[in-house]
């Protein structure tokens, strides 16, 4: 049993809220804080715990404070400045930001907390929405040893692998390895299963059959047969999966890699967006194959 230690969690989204309520279930006292205070007032109502009104004092008793918000700047807003959870947290404590965002943000967090006595944990996760509900995400993370050692049995409440990849920010390069292979390879999908289509196939069947050879993967196996039926309205949005695929083309131009398949599934995604799908789950790319209705 991992021994019970209090926590606050900033940020109750679509990944925030089930996370930080499997840490109460877990035994951990959670504190709460959300930008819309209704929210956190419901999760309270459903899990337990308390909310804060204010980074500041989420993060007041905690010993271990878990952030998952939108990007740079909102991480930066919940952990500087006068309410901000750097101004309460205490030395010995362990700030871990689950937020996708960029490396530079996380050496800087590093730094931050590193001058004030407090371990720092760059820990993005994959798993989407169904990971976060079931408590079974994938955590990438960066940061010195000994503040991992803090944060991992914590983690754990929500993680079926929780691993420490390197110095700050090798959680979010490897996050970024992620969302590289997952562009890729839904575009791959995509075009196969319209050839299987203007082919005339049984689609649901082809999927079954090469689901259990080398083609098989956790994208066709999760979203193929909803790709076939052009379902989208859940799963990780396109207007996420664009937002880390600029983090990682930055990242690219700085250190010179070559990511030419991941540029035009950017550029794919934008016409997603702009057909009105920033909202559909990112295997909607199939949805820009198909001949118009």
């Amino acid at each position: 049993m991992t021994e019970a230690v209090p926590v606050a969690f900033i940020g109750l989204g679509v990944m925030g809220y089930p996370m930080a309520g499997h840490l109460q279930q877990a035994g951990h006292p959670t504190t709460v804080f959300n930008r819309t205070a209704e929210v956190a007032a419901r999760w309270v109502a459903e899990h337990g715990g308390r909310s804060a009104a204010t980074p500041r004092s989420a993060a007041e008793h905690a010993e271990v404070v878990m952030m998952c918000v939108g990007a740079d700047d909102d991480v930066r807003a919940v952990v500087y400045g006068d309410e901000g959870v750097l101004t309460s947290m205490q030395p010995g404590s362990v700030l871990v930001d689950h937020t996708t965002a960029s490396a530079e943000l996380a050496r800087e967090l590093h730094t931050a907390c590193a001058q004030r006595d407090i371990g720092f944990v760059d820990g993005p996760v994959s798993g989407g929405q169904a990971g976060a509900d079931n408590g079974v995400l994938t955590v990438m993370c960066g940061g010195d040893p000994d503040a991992f050692a803090v944060a991992a049995p914590v983690i754990d409440a929500y993680s079926r692998a929780c691993t420490l990849l390197g110095p700050a920010g090798s959680g979010q390069l490897t996050k970024m390895v992620n969302q590289i292979c997952i562009a890729g390879l839904l575009q791959a999908l995509s075009e196969g299963l319209e050839f299987g289509r203007r082919a005339g196939l049984d689609l649901d069947l082809v999927l079954e059959t090469i689901s259990q050879g080398a083609a098989g993967s956790w994208q066709m196996n999760n979203r193929g047969h909803t790709m076939v039926r052009d379902e989208f309205d859940f799963g990780f949005a396109v207007d996420w999966m664009r937002k880390d695929l600029g983090i990682v083309l930055r990242e690219g131009e700085r250190t010179g890699a070559p990511l030419a398949v991941t540029a035009l599934a950017d550029q794919w995604y934008r016409a997603v967006q702009e057909r009105g799908g920033g909202r559909w789950d990112t295997s909607s790319l199939i949805a820009l194959l198909r001949p118009p209705a």
